[in-house]
């Protein structure tokens, strides 16, 4: 028996379509956090950050520069405000949001 090479070439070209649609994830997540930084004010209204599980805590110099509705259209299950701090509620990416503004300071 000859093992078809049709099948090896069928394997790597959806190989080839997974790891191309992945890459496009990680872009579309990156644009995502470029953006939510942005309805946050920018970095340089960013003060601090912090995560608990789901939650995204971050503390602003100015709250009324966010805007609370587009990042809740991004995903956030819910936001709420207390003095000049927001705890988001954005589920397993409010550690990949951190992570990428620690970076970005």
């Amino acid at each position: 028996m000859n093992f078809p090479y049709e099948y090896i070439i069928i394997g790597v070209i959806i190989l080839i379509i997974l790891l191309a649609v992945l890459k496009a994830g990680k872009k579309d997540a990156h644009l995502e956090l470029n953006k939510l930084v942005e309805y946050l004010g920018g970095k340089d209204n960013i003060i601090a950050t912090e995560t608990n599980m789901s939650r995204f805590k971050v503390t602003l110099k100015d709250v009324s520069v966010v805007d609370k509705e587009a990042i809740q259209k991004l995903g956030a299950k819910g936001i709420v405000e207390i003095d000049n701090q927001l705890k988001i509620i954005l589920g397993s990416e409010s550690h990949q949001l951190k992570k990428y503004i620690d970076e970005l300071k």
